[in-house]
């Protein structure tokens, strides 16, 4: 039986108290590894956004909402860990200046200035050492080449390929490339069945004797 880190959903990085960036992640597909993890015999600590998804009981579950959180909350879990699902999807920029007070509207065009958040999953992959680390990515075009790049550049065993359409829905369609590049899963359907085929090749691969 292993421990196993599952980041979730998205982060907020606010403008002012009031609004912030974020996307549209749900955290459905965290939710579904989770409990395919779960099922295997495993045990699960998930660090998810904010979502409104309700994730097992049996999970140990530890809500964050920026980027930077994330990868703090992630970094000290990932220590206990054998390996780390990163599924999140952490909003990718903040605001270089947070307002203390809401911005308000005076009719003119609104400037922001943005930098990048810290990468949560080449972060950890950095330091993963004998743990394995499978990720996440989300492409519009030039799918497969932009994954490979993510694979390498997060220093991933395998990285999942979805589409944007898989966001907040309840089905996905997902290809796994391995390390080399190449495709060793291609699998639809509702985002349990797809979790459940997933999580079987991570099993296989990484936790079975």
């Amino acid at each position: 039986m292993a421990r196993i880190l599952i980041t979730s959903g998205p982060t907020r990085q606010y403008l002012d108290p009031i609004r912030y960036l974020t996307n549209a992640s749900s955290g459905k597909m965290g939710n579904a590894l989770a409990a395919a993890a779960l099922q295997a015999g495993h045990d699960v600590v998930i660090v998810s956004g904010p979502v409104d998804v309700e994730y097992p009981d049996a999970a140990e579950v530890i809500h964050v909402v920026s980027t930077e959180e994330m990868l703090e909350i992630s970094r000290g879990e990932f220590e206990n860990c054998q390996g780390l699902i990163g599924v999140a999807a952490p909003c990718d920029y903040r605001p270089v200046k947070v307002s203390d007070q809401k911005i308000t509207k005076n009719g003119q065009p609104l400037v922001l200035h943005l930098e990048e958040t810290p990468d949560v999953v080449a972060t950890l992959g950095a330091v993963k050492g004998q743990r394995w680390v499978v990720g996440f990515a989300l492409e519009t075009e030039d799918h497969r080449f932009r994954a490979i790049t993510k694979l390498e550049k997060k220093s991933c065993d395998l990285i999942v390929l979805n589409e944007p359409s898989a966001m907040d829905a309840d089905e996905n369609a997902v290809e796994v490339l391995d390390a080399e590049g190449a495709v060793v899963l291609a699998t639809q359907g509702t985002k349990a069945e797809v979790a459940d085929a997933v999580f079987h090749l991570i099993d296989q691969r990484h936790l079975t004797d």
